[in-house]
């Protein structure tokens, strides 16, 4: 009598970035050697596994990093128990080149990390993509928003585990991306607009951005437009039409970063005028 194959579960999903992709597994299987054209970082959620890279054989256990470069040989086998759960972000060589911003043989140097704000950095991403809708009212803003999450990650990812680091930022016309944000918020651009806008690299213009008005672009993009409903809600507008007018997607989108803004909802708002 045959054997039950073993527990097998893979999602594979895009992400708004060309040569960006990325994949969850829960896995009973184990993986002979093998490669990949492409940068992997992630991070083991659950269970434990060995396996051969680069460096050696490694040991990697629940909310450990995993990180492996293009071409490098490795393999995967369960440690402890026959399942563990993982998920990854795969990048094309010249995705996460571009991000360092000069030239030289860019490499992760370790396969397996212990880093918390990265790993943090990662879900978040990773839970913003999974929600991501390519069509949609709000996919321009759920854009910006990812691009932001997978820019903070790979920033963090060469900050503290590359031989090339993100150069410090410098210079940059951060009054350039705050007007284009305040000034047209019914279209969200992209972060590679406000780069270029900006004159600074991605990660850069996070950075930079965050450490002058308290927020990235995508969170303060959706406080100007709830603070453009609240006003229009208090000169009379429908709930609807404050929504629309703000750009929101609908109006419960606009209620939920109202809520979190304010403490109190749009209906809430109107009763009290009323």
């Amino acid at each position: 009598m045959a054997l039950p194959a073993p527990l097998h579960r893979c999602q594979v999903f895009a992400t708004p970035w060309p040569g960006v992709h990325g994949v969850r597994t829960e896995s009973a299987r184990s993986f002979g050697r093998h490669l990949h054209g492409t940068f992997g970082i992630g991070w083991l959620e659950a269970g434990a596994q060995r396996s051969a890279s680069g460096r050696g054989q490694v040991e990697a256990f629940a909310g450990d990093l995993l990180a492996h470069n293009p071409g490098e040989v490795h393999d995967g086998h369960p440690l402890g128990g026959p399942v563990r759960r993982w998920s990854m972000l795969h990048l094309e060589p010249a995705v996460l080149a571009g991000m360092a911003g000069r030239p030289g043989a860019l490499e992760l140097v370790r396969p397996v990390m212990r880093d918390q704000p990265l790993r943090q950095a990662l879900a978040l991403a990773l839970r913003r993509l999974l929600r991501w809708q390519p069509q949609g009212a709000a996919s321009a803003v759920q854009r910006l928003a990812c691009e932001e999450a997978l820019a903070q990650a790979c920033g963090l990812l060469l900050a503290g585990h590359a031989n090339l680091a993100v150069p410090a930022p410098a210079g940059g016309d951060l009054a350039r991306v705050r007007e284009r944000l305040a000034d047209d918020l019914l279209h969200t651009p992209s972060l590679d607009e406000l780069a270029a806008l900006a004159g600074l690299g991605r990660y850069q213009l996070l950075r930079r951005f965050a450490r002058a008005h308290g927020l990235p672009p995508h969170a303060w993009l959706l406080q100007q437009r709830a603070e453009r409903a609240r006003r229009l809600v208090r000169d009379g507008s429908s709930l609807a039409d404050a929504a629309l007018a703000s750009g929101f997607a609908d109006q419960s989108h606009m209620t939920r970063v109202f809520s979190r803004q304010f403490g109190y909802t749009p209906g809430a708002w109107q009763a009290a005028l009323q």
